[in-house]
């Protein structure tokens, strides 16, 4: 399932980052559930982690692919982002729940991605990812459907670990 997604995920990153692409992402390694990218793009290079849910509520929609991700573009200051990809739109001035073993986060939305809403806490966001084992995103779609999707913290720390480095 990881593959199948995959191609769609570096599609909707590349589509929504403003940078013009040299060249395609590369997989620089798979860590559990956590996969390394990296690609060249006009403004220097960009690396992220990403993974998919193990599991979407409610079981009877269709969710379209749904990623998680943190980045890291050092030619932009941008360390350690955090993004919630949909694969629908979200519901306009909404916000996207993230809970990392009981610790949560708020996401603002702008078409189907969220950010965190405080950009101060994305340091915590992910200290708390590295730390944790699991993590549930909560959205409302553009439809109003309210959705759920669990993600394994497995790898998540060594993929990061290894996007450190990003130049």
């Amino acid at each position: 399932m990881f593959v199948k997604t995959l191609v769609p995920a570096i599609a909707i990153l590349m589509a929504t980052s403003a940078a013009t692409l040299a060249q395609s992402p590369t997989r620089m390694n798979q860590h559990n559930a956590w996969g390394a990218y990296s690609y060249d793009s006009s403004n220097g290079k960009v690396c992220y982690v990403l993974s998919v849910p193990t599991s979407s509520e409610p079981a009877s929609v269709d969710h379209g692919d749904n990623f998680f991700l943190i980045s890291q573009r050092p030619g932009q200051n941008v360390s350690y982002e955090p993004q919630a990809m949909m694969g629908y739109p979200l519901r306009e001035a909404s916000k996207v729940n993230v809970t990392v073993d009981g610790r949560a986060f708020t996401l603002f939305t702008r078409g189907n991605s969220a950010w965190v809403e405080n950009a101060a806490e994305e340091p915590a966001l992910v200290s708390a990812m590295r730390a944790g084992s699991s993590m549930t995103v909560s959205a409302t779609s553009g439809r109003g459907t309210s959705t759920s999707y669990s993600y394994s913290l497995s790898g998540v720390t060594a993929a990061l670990d290894e996007i450190e480095n990003c130049d």
